[in-house]
């Protein structure tokens, strides 16, 4: 993995591949290269680093076509070099080919490679696909692509060219692969930020699909070689959602863009006091529930949890979307499985979702990106409708997906006659306008991150329904800022994680005025008395937590179920302020992929 764009047509390709590479940058990478064909043959350059290498060297000036396909590479296989950038090509370098995914058997494919003779130069898996469609290549590149890939097990997005054929063979199996549909032109991508400034109309792959792409027309076949009709669909973002408008960095804008994604996600769903969410099944028969998810949207799922058992009495499990397969879990048909991911495209959430519709259990998405893979498979689907999230470390999808797991609880406990209270309605109304207020604490909060840029470590502890808030506030501060954090229950601090508080130590609490109040200030006391640091986030910042808390950022009241939407906000701009301070890229942290398309 990570990015893949394609372009066929009558003008220079070069331009529109390094345009697509630069929209792909946010998914993260630690190579990029391209390659187009001109006159019968191929011409390639490939870097190390960042899109901007490509562009510096010269030879750039001298590849021109009108085709080509470029990537860029987050290693799994091979450290980030030249060598093991993308495109790959055959022996003969007939033919050239872009990869996300993982070639599971490929050691296997190799051996037999090697013993016929090819020579294979990277430490990649995905040199694999040219070696094989050369040993198949007869003068059709179509049939060539289509025997490779019944051979192969694992995931790809894949695109090939060959020097001979004036065609893009696209073909998609656990990996993304998007076909832009443009006047004399056409397009592929594995995002839908590749195409935008060049067309809406689009055609998504589905698994085991392939796309025959010339300039003006296309077709879609099975493996089998079986035509399919596929309908073009429209992109619903624009290009100036996918822009900064002044912000320093991407999530910076995304997290001051809460106000509005979460009212698109509540919009038109609550109406006469009563939760409007069309569900494309019936809900009466659901005994369980199991979410499954991974990162960041693994932390809504645990909110979610407290949500749908305390307020639709249903019971409710969580699962790490990576572990889910391999636990061998009890899977019945009246349970209900929930996939959350803003890409829609993660790879375990996906494999995990597939599990349980083998097993007969109904479906529900909650997914950011209409058209992904998981809003196309499950049986039905709550999107978030949140736009474009482009920095890596998730912040605005975050808070719309428990404002979506809010609605679902609320839902659910309608269905089943249940009082519905009309105050948490109403709080859900004014959410967007109390994240307004959170986000005036900004400056305060820079101040609080520059004392402590400089720390090592970091604890976050919350309980109840904003303990899963410390965990996403330890999470950004790893992710953006490379400094090591933890996130507990406040009520575990004492079975471990005690032993590590100094005066070296900050200690961030959520500390929300409920039925737990006097508990984390007993637990605030126990910090301050090994001389831990300690910062609280609260809507009542009395005498008690006065005396113990070195900082207080202050949040608006809002209902208890509510409140890890507010009281998210302030550690996602924490992390913010110091990985910034710490001149570190934001929206590009190291080692991190936007959408992670493999296991």
């Amino acid at each position: 993995m990570c990015g893949i764009i394609g372009y066929i047509g009558q003008k220079n390709s070069t331009p529109f591949l390094i345009e697509g590479l630069k929209k792909l940058e946010y998914r993260g990478y630690d190579s990029a290269g391209l390659c187009v064909l001109k006159n019968k043959k191929l011409y390639t350059l490939k870097k190390k680093g960042k899109i901007a290498e490509l562009e510096k060297d010269q030879r750039l000036k001298n590849i021109s076509g009108l085709i080509g396909i470029a990537h860029t590479r987050w290693a799994t296989h091979g450290e980030p070099n030249e060598r093991n950038a993308h495109p790959h090509f055959d022996c003969h370098k007939n033919i050239a080919i872009a990869h996300n995914g993982i070639i599971e058997n490929h050691t296997a494919l190799k051996k037999i490679l090697t013993k016929e003779g090819h020579r294979i130069i990277s430490q990649t898996d995905s040199e694999i696909f040219a070696h094989l469609i050369e040993k198949f290549y007869q003068g059709n590149l179509e049939k060539a692509v289509s025997q490779t890939l019944k051979l192969v097990d694992g995931s790809y997005g894949l695109v090939v060219i060959h020097q001979q054929e004036n065609k893009i063979i696209a073909a998609r199996k656990g990996s993304p692969l998007i076909i832009g549909v443009g006047q004399n032109e056409m397009l592929v991508a594995s995002d839908t930020a590749a195409l935008l400034a060049h067309t809406k109309k689009v055609i998504y792959l589905d698994d085991e699909e392939m796309a025959i792409i010339s300039k003006d027309k296309y077709s879609i076949k099975n493996l089998d070689g079986q035509r399919l009709n596929k309908q073009i669909e429209e992109i619903k973002w624009t290009v100036a959602q996918m822009e900064k408008k002044g912000f320093k960095h991407f999530m910076l804008k995304e997290i001051f863009e809460q106000p509005q994604s979460v009212t698109e996600t509540i919009r038109g769903r609550i109406k006469n006091n009563k939760i409007k969410i069309s569900i494309g099944f019936n809900l009466e028969s659901i005994e369980r529930i199991i979410i499954t998810a991974c990162g960041t949207s693994w932390h809504a799922a645990l909110i979610g949890k407290y949500l749908l058992e305390q307020l639709a009495q249903i019971p409710t499990e969580v699962d790490y979307a990576s572990e889910f397969r391999y636990r061998q879990p009890l899977i019945r048909k009246n349970n209900l499985m929930i996939a959350i991911s803003q890409s829609g495209e993660t790879a375990d959430t996906l494999a995990a979702l597939r599990e349980a519709k083998k097993n007969q259990a109904k479906t529900l998405g909650i997914i950011n990106v209409v058209g992904s893979t998981i809003s196309r498979e499950v049986d039905s689907g709550i999107y978030l409708y949140a736009g474009p999230e482009i920095g890596v470390a998730s912040t605005k999808a975050f808070t719309s997906q428990v404002s979506a797991l809010i609605l679902l609880s609320l839902y659910l406990r309608q269905k089943q006659n249940l009082p519905l209270d009309k105050k948490i309605l109403v709080d859900l109304k004014k959410i967007p306008e109390k994240i307004k207020e959170v986000l005036q604490v900004d400056r305060q909060i820079k101040k609080i991150a520059f004392a402590f840029k400089d720390a090592r470590n970091f604890l976050y502890l919350g309980r109840g329904i904003n303990f899963p808030v410390a965990l996403e506030g330890a999470l950004k501060l790893k992710e953006i800022s490379y400094i090591h954090a933890e996130g507990y229950p406040a009520a575990e601090m004492k079975h471990g994680p005690i032993a590590l508080i100094d005066s070296q130590m900050p200690v961030v609490f959520i500390a929300p005025k409920n039925a737990l109040s006097s508990k984390i200030i007993s637990n605030m006391q126990e910090v301050k008395a090994r001389a831990g640091k300690i910062i609280a986030v609260t809507d009542y910042p009395d005498k008690e937590i006065k005396k113990v808390a070195e900082y207080i950022i202050k949040v608006p009241s809002i209902n208890n179920y509510l409140s890890p939407i507010i009281n998210s906000i302030p550690l996602q701009l924490l992390a913010y302020h110091i990985a910034d301070l710490k001149n570190i890229n934001v929206d590009k942290p190291r080692n991190l992929a936007k959408s992670v398309t493999v296991e």
